[in-house]
């Protein structure tokens, strides 16, 4: 098998104000995390998918807003990167040969300096989005400063090829093993979830297309607070709209895929004690 192992890592812990407004007990604040995946491969070495926050972010050398950590509420502890949990893990940076990512907001993309050598694996009108930074809200979600040091970005725009009857790019540059990008506009103007097939699973990293597993979960309301921050942040809430209803119909439909977003807590603690 090309894929060998699977782990789950939690790359920024987020506490945003008002847990009772994204469904958890209490007037405080809430928990949330940004939910990467590490793959081990024969051929390709390491394989990170997201990032969360880097090492630079921690040293407050990117930008983060004070408006952002108010609100958000990260903790930004160096332990918790990307960095820091691979050399725990008893690999080197340099063992990181790719990084895919759903898209470039300021905690997905904030590790890419800390492995300059990976290759960035990237939907182009993300990579455009991200690049221009045209709309206020691209300019407040996109931190050039994290991408400072040049990665060396691979881009890809659908070319009719297909994944579970949805349009994808199954065959990333330089990688043998089965990681592709599917296009889940909506968040952002070139958002996608990243597959991953992890022995006979597929797994589907949704990134931000949600924040709340009852956003997939049929007639399950949302918490208030998620639903409000996910209309806040969109670019395109009708495309927005559709991804969600094409994940809800990848769950209902396939039994050998595990959908996943990038923030929710019981989604990540599920699949990592699974893991």
């Amino acid at each position: 098998m090309s894929i060998r192992a699977v782990h789950h890592l939690n790359c920024a812990t987020l506490c945003p104000v008002a847990a009772f407004a994204i469904g958890q007990a209490g007037l405080g604040r809430g928990k949330m995390v940004a939910h990467c995946l590490l793959v081990e491969t024969d051929r390709d070495s390491l394989v990170l998918i997201d990032t969360g926050f880097g090492t630079r972010d921690i040293e407050g050398k990117t930008g983060l807003s004070r408006a952002f950590r108010a609100v958000v509420g990260p903790t930004l502890d160096p332990a918790e990167t990307a960095l820091a949990q691979i050399i725990r893990l008893g690999f080197a940076p340099e063992d990181v040969h790719h990084i895919v990512v759903t898209h470039l907001d300021l905690d997905h993309a904030g590790g890419l300096s800390d492995f300059p050598n990976a290759r960035v694996h990237v939907h182009a009108r993300e990579h455009a989005a991200a690049m221009s930074r045209r709309h206020l809200k691209e300019r407040e979600r996109y931190l050039e400063a994290q991408w400072a040091h040049g990665p060396r970005w691979e881009v890809y725009s659908e070319d009719g090829d297909a994944w579970r009857g949805l349009p994808a790019i199954t065959r990333l540059r330089g990688l043998d093993a089965d990681v592709g990008l599917v296009p889940l506009y909506g968040h952002t103007r070139g958002h996608s979830a990243v597959i991953v097939r992890s022995g006979d699973r597929w797994l589907v990293h949704a990134g931000d297309a949600y924040f709340h597993r009852n956003a997939v979960a049929g007639n399950a309301r949302v918490p208030l607070g998620f639903a409000a921050f996910e209309r806040a942040t969109q670019i395109a809430p009708a495309a927005g709209r559709a991804s969600v209803a094409a994940l809800r119909q990848l769950r209902t439909s396939y039994a050998d895929v595990d959908v996943f977003c990038a923030h929710d807590l019981t989604e990540f603690e599920a699949l990592r004690a699974r893991a």
